[in-house]
């Protein structure tokens, strides 16, 4: 049996570029989010996920529901695939890197060699979407 990890992922888009991450120890960047915990909701966890990793407060009204994307996962056996459900979600704060995430980077569709195979996924779809550059 196939495993898959279930993870929530934000997408945000400035100037035509998307929000990804690289965390420490790590080549590839991938969009921010993760795990929900026990008895979380897909907004509750994608609220405190974005919060831990870049020091910002999503804000929960503005929290849509994009799309799921699946892809195998990086660094995983064959067969291991990452799903990832992705909203789109206004934030306060300022950007910043925290917890594992070592750096933030806003790109574009010509970035595709630093990707992780799911961010390729979504970079895809942005850009085919016209959403990204």
């Amino acid at each position: 049996m196939d495993k898959v990890i279930d993870k929530l992922a934000w997408i945000t888009i400035r100037d035509g570029k998307f929000l990804v991450v690289r965390s420490k120890g790590k080549e590839l960047f991938y969009l921010p989010g993760g795990k929900r915990e026990v008895g979380e909701s897909d907004e509750q966890a994608l609220v405190r996920e974005i919060k831990e990793e870049l020091s910002v407060d999503l804000q929960p009204e503005t929290i849509k529901y994009a799309d799921t994307f699946v892809a195998q996962a990086d660094g995983k056996a064959s067969g291991v695939s990452v799903k990832l459900t992705c909203y789109f979600a206004d934030y306060q704060g300022e950007l910043e890197a925290d917890a594992e995430i070592e750096e933030l980077r806003f790109i574009d569709s010509n970035a595709q060699s630093i990707c992780s195979l799911a961010a390729l996924v979504v970079l895809q779809s942005l850009a085919e979407n016209a959403l990204i550059k």
